[in-house]
């Protein structure tokens, strides 16, 4: 059982992954889609790597796929968040990161050759059917929003999904948070020339300043480390319940902060999203059997975020 100190970890977590979404959407206007995802990257690049320690020595011998992870795992889904955040809800944008675990089933079976049994497969199915609602329900689009903000989110959450696997298999003897380091690092680097060229032609607000410092500093580089000190203390298999938390943060500081609306077609949406992502990854499996006295399951393999 997870200790309180855990269990507030990983709702602060959830916390911050869901605000990012509220950030994205007020900073994107002001600096442009590409120059707050560089930015963002290059603010958590400049907090974390202090934090590697002595990992920089592993770091050049693992250089290729680190960047590749930079790529996948921020560089891109940054610069496609951002760009939705301009055309869709920050809400709805939360919402649709939760089905980043049925594309890494997905990409797991074409990829790897898992397994995915007839249970997961119905939640493959639901999960789908409620990123289907959500597309037809145009109540988290901004008036005037062009149809290029979904397939920016559905992108996005497919690289997040290729991103964990690819770590898996390429990154596993590397220290966590020296990925998460040279990572951020590798985006910055890779972002830095096309948000320099296509910076702002007038000095965004402070709010905006405020959304990007928060952006970077909290949701990036602290969530990092809350993220792998929470895998350190509870195993990656508890870690992976934050998927689930954070569409409700999401919506929460979409309402309170922009005003955003959550429509009854949202919330059945984004049921079917969860409730078919929690089958998909094993996290409710109704074939099951439950014993009257359940024994712990060592060595079980986490999922994929």
């Amino acid at each position: 059982m997870m200790k309180k100190s855990d269990v507030a970890c990983l709702t602060a977590l959830a916390a911050l992954w869901g605000a990012s979404y509220l950030f994205m959407r007020v900073g994107a206007g002001e600096f442009g889609a590409m120059t707050l995802a560089g930015a963002r990257a290059a603010i958590a690049a400049v907090l974390l790597l202090p934090l590697l320690a002595g990992d920089w020595r592993v770091l050049r011998r693992h250089w290729k796929p680190v960047l590749a992870v930079g790529l996948t795992n921020s560089a891109l889904p940054f610069v496609l968040f951002a760009l939705a955040a301009l055309g869709i809800n920050a809400s709805l944008s939360a919402i649709f990161n939760a089905a980043t675990p049925l594309y890494a089933a997905v990409i797991g079976r074409v990829w790897l050759g898992e397994t995915i049994g007839r249970t997961r497969a119905a939640g493959l199915a639901l999960g789908f059917c409620g990123v289907v609602w959500l597309v037809a329900d145009n109540a988290g689009f901004k008036p005037g929003a062009t149809g290029w903000s979904v397939p920016a989110c559905v992108a996005a959450t497919m690289l997040y999904a290729f991103s964990a696997h690819f770590s898996k298999r390429y990154l596993a003897a590397v220290p966590p948070l020296a990925v998460a380091g040279g990572s951020q690092l590798a985006a910055a680097l890779v972002l830095a020339p096309a948000a320099l060229a296509l910076h702002p032609a007038t000095l965004p607000s402070a709010r905006a300043w405020g959304a990007l410092l928060c952006l970077g500093a909290l949701c990036t580089a602290l969530a990092y480390v809350l993220f792998f000190r929470l895998i350190a203390r509870v195993g990656a298999a508890k870690t992976m319940a934050v998927p689930f938390l954070v569409p409700a943060f999401g919506v929460l500081w979409g309402v309170l902060f922009l005003g955003e609306t959550f429509t009854h077609a949202m919330a059945a949406g984004s049921a079917l999203v969860v409730l078919g992502t929690a089958l998909a990854t094993g996290l409710i499996n109704p074939a099951r059997p439950r014993a009257a006295h359940p024994l712990p399951q060592p060595g079980a393999r986490p999922d994929a975020n």
